[in-house]
């Protein structure tokens, strides 16, 4: 307990999922959270629901407008930013032939330009500070490629590009940045059609650890490099996968359209 004492943390897509997983490991280490979402009356719920150390923004990660005011408040509340976890994301299924370029934006928007937006707009309060932590949360598939995920795998591969640049350019000012790349985890998202978990252990059989993960998991991560005990990593990807990319593992979910992922 207490490996965030006194630390102020953001968390993207904060209102289900890992995020919400995130937000309450974070709160229960002794940090301040600020959870922020789209989902703002769930996310409203989970900062209730955590309690006193907890605080909720509605906020579209992909407006710069947005985040100058999200952070402007988070500053003006707590007077700085120790922590923001880039979490907030969108899947897109799409063979190539069907690909759509309107719906680049969109999926770029909110799983690139979103994390750079955030570093954007926390890197002012972490170098008066003189210390920092931005974690990304890319992908399995912004370490690999994925049949079926063509765009997808594109703005996560783009992310953990852009993590690297960023340790290069805030670690001179303290700032440390790096990516968590989940596999399959057992989330709104990643379990979309609320399979059973008997259907699940089928469908990740071929994952070495042999299961799809769970959210805290991914939460874990996100509180070791959000936390002093990885004060020399930045710059760094962090595999949470279940070992996934150690190999070619494609599980297929019951139901899921020929030669796509789950």
């Amino acid at each position: 307990m207490g490996r965030l004492s006194g630390k102020i943390a953001i968390v993207t897509g904060a209102a289900r999922g890992m995020g919400e997983a995130t937000a309450r490991l974070f709160a229960s280490e002794g940090a301040t959270v600020v959870l922020t979402d789209v989902m703002d009356e769930l996310g409203a719920t989970v900062a209730k629901d955590i309690g006193g150390s907890a605080s909720f923004y509605k906020h579209d990660v992909s407006s710069d407008e947005n985040w100058a005011e999200v952070v402007g408040k988070v500053v003006e509340a707590h007077g700085t930013v120790d922590a923001l976890i880039n979490n907030a994301g969108l899947v897109h299924f799409t063979p190539i032939e069907h690909f759509n370029p309107d719906d680049a934006g969109k999926i770029f928007g909110v799983n690139t330009v979103g994390p750079m937006l955030g570093a954007k707009h926390v890197a002012p309060a972490m170098k008066a500070a003189g210390k920092g932590s931005i974690v990304n949360i890319s992908s399995v598939d912004g370490l690999r490629g994925c049949n079926g995920l063509t765009l997808y795998t594109a703005s996560k591969w783009a992310l953990r590009g852009l993590t690297k640049s960023l340790a290069y350019e805030l670690g001179t000012s303290g700032i440390r940045v790096n990516s968590i790349h989940p596999g399959g985890v057992n989330t709104p998202m990643g379990n979309s059609r609320d399979l059973p978990p008997d259907q699940l252990a089928m469908a990740f059989r071929r994952v070495p650890l042999q299961r799809i993960g769970e959210p805290d998991e991914i939460a874990n991560a996100s509180l070791f490099l959000a936390s002093d005990e990885s004060s020399y990593i930045t710059g760094a990807e962090l595999a949470v996968d279940g070992g996934w990319g150690a190999g070619y593992f494609q599980p297929v979910l019951p139901g899921a359209p020929e030669g796509l992922p789950p």
